[in-house]
């Protein structure tokens, strides 16, 4: 049999354990707003360029035939949680999008109460078949179902069936907690004759990926050991497994297995319910044993590597055919209140989606947004070699900065004036909110100012500040919402992530993607990125402005930067 090329549906719902009466349930319910719907869709902080639906509550693909599919957790009645289907739009470019009807509703036994995430593996010669789980009674005991395109020769793949006589196909067996056992993953083909899949899942506090075989994908069998498993770490959801090239950056078919050649690795990644956050490791898949190991320079739980330190969860990824390349999505959820969000009538967003593979180091990986959004690029502006002594402040004009992509290389002649790193200093973010952007410091803070009211009464800081450890250079990068609004009852976290890089040729780049309610920040080529949600009050529209800063002192330049307006997408 040919390697299937495996496609993976977006698990865009983030799942959020609570209590009743003893039996854990996904996400909090709010009966009273469920169902109510905003007259008029408030456009202030709506984004320009980052996918979302006209109204209502999402949280987010697949490839098939030269169409991007993208499906979603949506509530058609109301902007909070309830009422789940599975939203379904198109598009030939990952950028602009067509939505459709619903692809998934609760319409069966084995999904009456929920049809929550999944995953699509195209089947050769049959076409795309989605794994999902579907919730039977309201104690929340979640089964694996199955589903197909109605006609595949739709090239939209609008309707698509449950056949009875297989669902559910997965039950959790009698040892297993039936309501934390979620999530199923793209499948891959094994050399030995089966399809194989993870599903999330729990023992006690030890999170688990769970294996199963099937050589039909109707028939599946547990195998004795999850494929990988750790101790205090919580109910994974959403996880995902797939293959990566130690050179270069193409990306792999998921069923690529290449240890015996030395030219693969593999990487699993799981969203902690108990964090909220993402964490995967990189290690080699043991087919034969249908183990996975993390190398020893990966951390499994959490102080483990992240996708992303900020609004970013419940993720997946698929490989892109057309293009031979990898592409992670994600669910950027709202920080202001669940009453503000049926006011403004509409909440969440998609990430831009993003290519990722291996950095040559191999203890890591990178991301980069697909190369399409740059074809929302409009007006440029740059600046060259500006030099910024501390306390300086240069506005970068001629762009809508309210709606933007940005640039820019930061250089400096010495590292001589960095602060000591304090080894007690183990989680970024806590010293991301000691040390925040008006915080004089010695080789930084220096960075952007983003979604900047005019007199700096609003701003949100993406900045790097470095340290000197004893055997090394610490790079702290911040993207600190603090003080981007003057709304005091949202949610403004000071998010952060240490930078692994190079520091020999005295350079660090940042990219930041501004989008209404949104910084999206890429900080040394795509190594740590931050996703921040944020709602100014001033530095709205028109009235957005953008800078560059340097409150260290040390001299920093700005070496290059280029800035472009940006279109808004198409929808529909």
């Amino acid at each position: 049999m040919a390697l299937p090329y495996c496609l993976t549906v977006i698990a865009v719902f983030s799942l959020c354990v609570i209590c009743n009466n003893g039996v854990e349930a996904f996400h909090e319910i709010y009966p009273d707003l469920q169902s109510i719907s905003a007259r008029t869709v408030s456009k202030i902080h709506r984004t320009g360029y980052h996918f979302q639906p006209h109204r209502n509550w999402i949280n987010g693909p697949m490839y098939y035939n030269g169409v991007y599919h993208l499906f979603y957790q949506y509530n058609p009645k109301g902007a909070v949680w309830g009422n789940i289907v599975w939203g379904h739009s198109v598009s030939k470019d990952l950028i602009n999008w067509k939505e459709l009807e619903p692809a998934l509703y609760p319409s069966k036994p084995f999904d009456k109460y929920g049809c929550w995430s999944g995953s699509a593996t195209v089947l050769p010669g049959k076409g795309p078949v989605i794994l999902y789980t579907g919730v039977i009674n309201k104690h929340s005991n979640e089964v694996q179902c199955y589903a197909i395109p109605e006609n595949t020769s739709d090239p939209f793949l609008r309707k698509w069936i449950k056949p009875n006589a297989i669902n559910p196909i997965i039950v959790a067996e009698h040892n297993m907690n039936g309501s934390v056992f979620r999530d199923p993953t793209t499948a891959w083909w094994s050399e030995d004759g089966h399809w194989k899949m993870l599903i999330g899942g729990r023992s006690k506090d030890r999170g688990m990926a769970y294996l199963y075989r099937s050589k039909d994908f109707v028939k599946w069998i547990r195998a004795k050991h999850p494929i990988h498993s750790a101790a205090s770490t919580g109910m994974w959801e959403c996880p995902d497994f797939y293959p990566v090239s130690l050179k270069g950056k193409n990306g792999l078919d998921t069923s690529v297995v290449g240890n015996r050649l030395n030219r693969v690795k593999h990487v699993l990644k799981n969203s902690l319910d108990v964090t909220r956050y993402e964490y995967y490791t990189i290690g080699t898949y043991f087919m034969n044993e249908d183990r996975y190991i993390p190398d020893n320079t990966s951390e499994d739980g959490w102080g483990g590597l992240r996708y992303d330190y900020g609004n970013f969860y419940a993720s997946k990824s698929f490989f892109d055919p057309s293009k031979r390349r990898r592409i992670l999505w994600s669910w950027a959820n709202e920080s202001d209140s669940k009453e503000d969000d049926v006011k403004k009538g509409w909440a969440g967003i998609q990430a831009i989606p993003r290519t990722v593979w291996l950095d040559s180091h191999g203890k890591q990986l990178v991301q980069w947004p697909v190369e399409e959004l740059n074809s929302l690029r409009e007006k440029e502006v740059k600046i060259n070699n500006k030099k910024l002594k501390k306390g300086n402040y240069v506005e970068v004009k001629g762009i809508t900065a309210a709606q933007a992509d940005v640039e820019v290389t930061f250089s400096f002649s010495s590292l001589d004036k960095a602060e000591t790193f304090d080894s007690r200093w183990v989680n970024a973010q806590d010293l991301c909110a000691q040390k925040g952007s008006k915080v004089e410091g010695g080789v930084g803070p220096f960075g952007l100012l983003t979604l900047a009211s005019k007199n700096l009464e609003e701003f949100t800081p993406v900045f790097f500040r470095i340290f000197k450890a004893p055997n090394k250079h610490v790079v702290l990068m911040c993207s600190d919402a603090r003080s981007s609004s003057l709304k005091r009852e949202l949610y403004k976290p000071s998010f952060a992530g240490f930078v692994d890089v190079d520091l020999a040729h005295k350079k660090l780049s940042l990219r930041s993607l501004i989008d209404h309610s949104v910084v999206e920040s890429f900080g040394a080529g795509g190594r740590t990125n931050i996703l921040s949600r944020v709602y100014p009050t001033l530095a709205i529209k028109k009235n957005a402005h953008l800078f560059v800063f340097n409150n260290g002192t040390e001299h920093i330049t700005v070496e290059k930067l280029k800035a472009w307006s940006m279109k808004s997408a198409r929808r529909n």
